[in-house]
């Protein structure tokens, strides 16, 4: 165990080796000393404040990786204080991989950049939990409601910051941002096919080709929330979850009543 008021040196075991492999361990150690924090101090606090987008990467507990993209207006990255901060999850293509890695794993990092102005990057990461946006805003009242019905969040994703640090310059483009018209044409929460990119790619023509897939033959998965010991948070997520299902009978009724199309899910 370390000393009594000693750090632990941030990074991994793999990232340690390979230092000592390529001779950057003073590189490295002045890297650890006076660029990683453990906390968002206030300079990162603003700048995560002004953030429009970011990517998240996330592996569930076999360390099978995703990254993925975020995006919302100045301020849906939501700092609590200089160890929390929030996001809220809109609508998706209903596969929740970044959710469903939380579930199983809570390490989580957060990269964002600014290609507009300063170009720089910073790097969070740390330990996230699924909140619901019921038990969200119990706990913080003053969280703004977006009007946008495609940016309603149904659930938050929290992170405890454990790690804070810079991502340099030197390879960040200088972009410029889309016009106020172009930016309106934006298709928060749609279910369009060809809004959401259709099939940019061509892969669903390759689908008739591809094997059935098979079940995976590994253990059922429990949520820590889930487990012994937990009963109460367990039987609140559940029914919170009803109440989101019971949300969606009513509004696929009240389409078909009105000759509307069916409401899909939150995250389809």
């Amino acid at each position: 165990m370390p000393d009594a008021g000693c750090r632990i040196r941030p990074g991994s075991d793999g990232e340690h080796e390979l230092q000592e492999r390529m001779g950057t361990n003073a590189r490295a150690d002045k890297f650890y000393d006076e660029q990683v924090l453990d906390r968002l101090n206030t300079r990162m606090r603003d700048f995560v404040a002004r953030q429009e987008m970011c990517f998240l990467a996330t592996s569930d507990r076999h360390g099978e990786c995703d990254n993925t993209f975020r995006a919302g207006p100045p301020g849906f990255l939501q700092v609590l204080d200089d160890r929390t901060l929030v996001y809220p999850e809109y609508r998706g293509n209903g596969v929740l991989a970044s959710l469903g890695n939380i579930e199983e794993n809570p390490h989580v990092g957060i990269l964002m950049i600014d290609f507009l102005k300063d170009r720089i990057g910073l790097h969070v990461n740390g330990r996230a939990r699924i909140v619901s946006d019921e038990e969200m805003r119990r706990a913080q009242r003053e969280l703004p409601v977006d009007p946008v019905p495609g940016r309603r969040a149904q659930l938050w994703v929290e992170i405890t910051v454990e790690e804070a640090y810079i991502h340099c310059a030197k390879h960040i483009p200088h972009l410029r941002k889309a016009s106020a018209e172009q930016r309106q044409s934006q298709a928060w929460g749609t279910d369009g096919f060809k809004r959401k990119g259709g099939d940019f790619f061509g892969a669903a023509a390759d689908a008739p080709d591809r094997p059935p897939y098979q079940p995976r033959r590994r253990k059922r998965f429990v949520p820590s929330w889930a487990q012994a010991g937990e009963p109460t948070r367990a039987a609140a997520w559940q029914r919170s979850v009803e109440r989101l299902l019971a949300v969606v009978a009513r509004r696929n009724s009240n389409a078909e009543e009105e000759g509307e199309e069916s409401f899909r899910g939150w995250f389809c």
